[in-house]
């Protein structure tokens, strides 16, 4: 079975977002193995570079060696909801990397995690927020796996 996973600074804290979330997960699930991993926000006393850096680490100390790390960032890469679902395909034709999907914290990723990313990708060149984003990025996931399924989910 295929395997998608996503990796995010911060969890899900609003009830609406948190079950939109779990929504869409469940969807996915059904035509691929989804896995989710959060890492705590940096503490916030620390300075932002230092804050930057240490979730940086965090995220870096949970990919495994063969991720496909794909950063979601506003300068990233646009894609169509077509364009994306030829995307994930492409993805995978590699069978031994596995796309990731990262979601830095709320001011970006540190330089060494944006070095390790194979792609950085947008969903919107707007700036949105955390939990919004996580949620457009697993709907777009479900609707470009419906995309290549041919389900009626994508007019």
């Amino acid at each position: 079975m295929k395997a998608i996973a996503c990796l995010a600074v911060g969890r899900l804290k609003t009830p609406h977002w948190m079950r939109a979330a779990e929504h869409y997960a469940t969807l996915i699930g059904r035509f691929v193995r989804f896995e989710r991993m959060e890492i705590k926000d940096a503490p916030g006393h620390f300075a932002l570079e230092r804050r930057i850096d240490m979730e940086g680490k965090s995220l870096l100390g949970k990919l495994g060696a063969r991720d496909r790390l794909l950063g979601l960032d506003a300068r990233g890469q646009g894609f169509s909801s077509e364009g994306f679902a030829a995307a994930l395909e492409k993805w995978w034709e590699d069978p031994v990397r596995r796309p990731c999907f990262v979601l830095g914290g709320a001011f970006g990723f540190s330089g060494e995690l944006r070095e390790r990313c194979d792609q950085l990708i947008s969903l919107s060149p707007m700036t949105l927020p955390h939990e919004l984003a996580r949620v457009v990025l697993f709907e777009q996931i479900y609707r470009a796996l419906s995309i290549q399924r041919g389900t009626g989910y994508h007019h």
